[in-house]
Order: C-alpha cells, then sequence, then structure tokens
C-alpha cells in the first residue's frame, strides 16, 4: 500500500511538471515582507476580538517560501535592481532598469513571452513607468529617465497597462519631443480614464488605463492612485485594474500579467501602519480576482506573489502592549491628514489652537476620544505643534512630505498598538513568495530573487 501510494505520489508530481501555465499572474508588492503580510491578518482578527490571524487569500496558497533580496551594489536593494532581477533573473546595481551593472540590456519574462505571441500586461497602483513596472519592458541607466523609460513602454507593443500615468509626460531635456500619451496613442494604445470607460474598450488590441486626473493635465506628470484609506467613490483601484486586464488579455490563447501593490512601500517609508495594512489587504483583493480565474482554469494558471524588498523594517508587538485594533480609528493616510492639518493651518493663521489641532486628531486617529493618552505622550504632541506653528514641521520621506504633528501623532498611535519601525527606507530582510497553480512547486523554501523569474518561464516551457 505504501509503495502505491509513493508511486500515486511521484505520477501525480510528473503531470503537473509536464503541465504548461498558459495564463500567469504575478504580483509583486513593493516593501511588502513578511511582517507587512501578518500585520494585515492579525489586524483583521483583532477587529473581530480574536488573538490569531484572518489569513489573506496570498497565504492560502499551497506552496510558499522566502528569497533574499540583495542587489550587486549593495546588501539592500533598491527597488530598480529588484524589479528587474524579479523581471528578469539578473541582479544589477541599485538605480538601473532592465540592464547589466556594465550597461547591457536584458530582457524580461514579459518581453520574452511577447515575442511568443502570448497578451502581456503591466499594471500598478503607483505610476506605469516606476522602477518596478518599468523593469518589465524598459533599458535604463537611471531609474529616474522617466521620459526615455516611457517611450520604452510605447515601444513593448504589451497589450495593457494600468496604475498612475506617467511621471514626465513631457521631456525636460527636449521639450520638441512629443508628449508620452500623444506617443502611445500613436502606438496605437486606446488611452482610458475610468473603470466603466475601460469595460467599454476591452475589445481593444492595446489599451493604457490610468485616472481621467492625469489626463486632463497631460503635460504635468502624474501621482498614484489613492491609498486605498482614503479611496473615494469614483476613485480606480488596482483590483479594477487586474479586473479589466483579465477581460482585455483573455481573448489571448496565453496571457502574462505582472500587478505591483506600489503604495504598500510608500506608507512603509512614512511609517504608517495602518495605511500599510490597508495596501496590503487591498493587494489582496487584486490577488483574490486571479484566483477566481484560476479557480476556472486550474489546469492552465499560476499565480505567484511576492515583494521586491521590505520597506520599514515593521515589527510587530511589545511586552506590554499588542493591540493591532486600535488602529481602525486612523481614517486617513499620514499624507492626507498632513493636507487636512496644512489646510486648517492656513484657513485660521497663527490663531489656530491646541484644541483644534486635538480636535482633528481625535476625528482622524482615535488619540485623545477612544485612545488615551500619557502625559508624555500628550507633551510630545503640543512640542509637535508648536514647531508646526514656528513653520519647521515637515517631516520628508522619499515620496511625500508628512506634517510633523501628523508623523508623531502616527509614530504615539503605531506605538500603542504594538507597531514598531526600524526606519524609513528599504531593509535587507528576506521577502514571502507564495504560489498556487501550474508550476507551483517550484516555488518552496529558501531561494534568491534572481530565482523566481526563470521559474516563472520554465512553467511556461513544460509540456
Amino acid at each position: 500500500m505504501k509503495r502505491l501510494s509513493f508511486v500515486l505520489f511521484f505520477s501525480v508530481i510528473a503531470m503537473l511538471s509536464m503541465a504548461q501555465a498558459k495564463y500567469v499572474f504575478y504580483f509583486i508588492g513593493d516593501g511588502m515582507g513578511a511582517n507587512q503580510v501578518l500585520a494585515a491578518e492579525m489586524y483583521q482578527a483583532a477587529l473581530q476580538g480574536k488573538i490569531g490571524r484572518i489569513p489573506l487569500c496570498m497565504t492560502q496558497f499551497p506552496y510558499s517560501g522566502q528569497a533574499a533580496t540583495f542587489s550587486t551594489s549593495y546588501g539592500i536593494t533598491d527597488s530598480a535592481a529588484a524589479g528587474t532581477c524579479l523581471a528578469s533573473g539578473k541582479k544589477t546595481n541599485n538605480g538601473m532598469i532592465g540592464m547589466t551593472p556594465d550597461g547591457e540590456p536584458v530582457y524580461s519574462v514579459a518581453s520574452k513571452l511577447k515575442e511568443e505571441g502570448w497578451g502581456i500586461g503591466i499594471m500598478s497602483s503607483v505610476p506605469v513607468d516606476h522602477a518596478t513596472p518599468a523593469s518589465h519592458y524598459a533599458h535604463a541607466e537611471k531609474r529616474y529617465e522617466y521620459y526615455k523609460i516611457g517611450t520604452h513602454l510605447t515601444q513593448s507593443g504589451f497589450n495593457f497597462f494600468g496604475g498612475g500615468g506617467f511621471q514626465s509626460p513631457m521631456n525636460k531635456e527636449n521639450t520638441s519631443d512629443i508628449n508620452l500619451y500623444e506617443l502611445t496613442r500613436q502606438a496605437g494604445y486606446s488611452i482610458v480614464g475610468s473603470y466603466d470607460e475601460a469595460k467599454q474598450n476591452i475589445h481593444v488590441d492595446k489599451m493604457l488605463f490610468v485616472p481621467a486626473s492625469d489626463l486632463a493635465n497631460p503635460n504635468k506628470g502624474a501621482g498614484a492612485l489613492p491609498y486605498a484609506i482614503d479611496r473615494k467613490e469614483g476613485d480606480i483601484s488596482l483590483a479594477q485594474i487586474v479586473d479589466i486586464a483579465i477581460q482585455q488579455l483573455s481573448k489571448y490563447d496565453h496571457f502574462f500579467m505582472m500587478a505591483e501593490g506600489g503604495k504598500i512601500d510608500y506608507s512603509g517609508h512614512g511609517n504608517d501602519g495602518a495605511t500599510n495594512i490597508h495596501e496590503v489587504m487591498d493587494f489582496d483583493n487584486a490577488i483574490q480576482l486571479a484566483y477566481s480565474f484560476y479557480e476556472q482554469h486550474p489546469d492552465e494558471t499560476l499565480i505567484v506573489v511576492t515583494a521586491d524588498h521590505e520597506t520599514g523594517g515593521m515589527n510587530l508587538g511589545k511586552e506590554d502592549s499588542f493591540e493591532l485594533q486600535m488602529l481602525q480609528y486612523q481614517k486617513c493616510s499620514s499624507d492626507q491628514l498632513s493636507n487636512r492639518l496644512s489646510a486648517l493651518h492656513k484657513a485660521k493663521g497663527s490663531k489656530l489652537t491646541w484644541e483644534e489641532v486635538k480636535g482633528l486628531l481625535a476625528e482622524n486617529t482615535g488619540l485623545y476620544a477612544e485612545i488615551e493618552l500619557k502625559e508624555e505622550e500628550d507633551e510630545a504632541l503640543q512640542k509637535a505643534y508648536k514647531q508646526m506653528m514656528r513653520k519647521q514641521g515637515t517631516v520628508k520621506t522619499l515620496y511625500e512630505d508628512i506634517n510633523v504633528l501628523v508623523a508623531t501623532a502616527l509614530s504615539i498611535l503605531n506605538h500603542k498598538a504594538g507597531m514598531g519601525w526600524v526606519g524609513e527606507n528599504h531593509t535587507a530582510a528576506a521577502v514571502p513568495v507564495f504560489a498556487i497553480g501550474v508550476g507551483a512547486e517550484r516555488f518552496t523554501g529558501w531561494m534568491d530573487n534572481s530565482e523566481i523569474a526563470p521559474r516563472i518561464y520554465e512553467a511556461t516551457r513544460s509540456k
């Protein structure tokens, strides 16, 4: 009986290795370390008064592992080097897109599959020419060569792009060059600015799906999609982009899509715990759509989820306090709260009182309302208020300028909830890898991030 069981087991493994992935979903959570994933799960449990976790879709996949992320130039990678490695399997220096350290172009799995006739989609919650999406179609010595990267997008021939618009639609070095949106149209792309408009155009061969606000002023550089915690009715979400991409690419016999949860990283740089958790959950909502597709095509679909690096050095739990449910009282991101406080300060000027500021904090963070403060915490906030009133009140992170009072308030809130941060930048921490579907057994155990892209490509080769 045992012998028969072993025979059957290895027969199944052999059959799996012979199967071919026809539909590949590649999800990259920018800045998403293992603790970011666990925080989202434990937060959901805490909201229900439970100790433990409520699993996300990604953590229920049957295969998992961890990946090291260092680049060739430093033990801590940036998104350009990590994105290049995840796209192509080739390590490079920090800051380089789709190139080796000596400047030779490297080609992504997406580019190879495009040459073989696959439908290709690249999407993100940040601009489409940011480091991670760009690594799948562009080649640049510097990640900030946004106009050059944008021209590579138009030349890629990929069938779908979605996310924030172009960072630099006009070439600042040569203003006679064509606006990137116009160049994209000339390359045969239909450009849409809303979910409803995108649904009406899923029949097109090539689509660029970005917020209408970016298209309203096409000469201005675009921003990212709103944080999930700040999203209003009519705002585009990553899940909506993935939904449109699935519909648009399903006309092809084979397709590959990469979707990045880019603002997990933004909120990590800002040490914004509640916003970070909402971004991870929002990213998982997009993964859920891919999983629903997998359920309909289980013998032809591969889903791989990983991250380019961890951001912020998030740690969970203090001996005297671990109450993640406190984060539910935060109603908006640090960026949005900074804007609200700045607007109030501008309206009131020097007459802005501490009591008015306390009211804003109570409404948006729960501090002074649902959450009691210690004397030293109150003193820290009043000190930040005075600093702000002297117009010395900005904390600069990689992507945002956060009001010093907001930064202080959220630091206190995070601490009381039991969440801490090592710093505001990337770390060398290993990142999780989750997989399900055809070839998913390749993604287990300890690995280097350079091994992920080749294994995805292998899954598309098997017969």
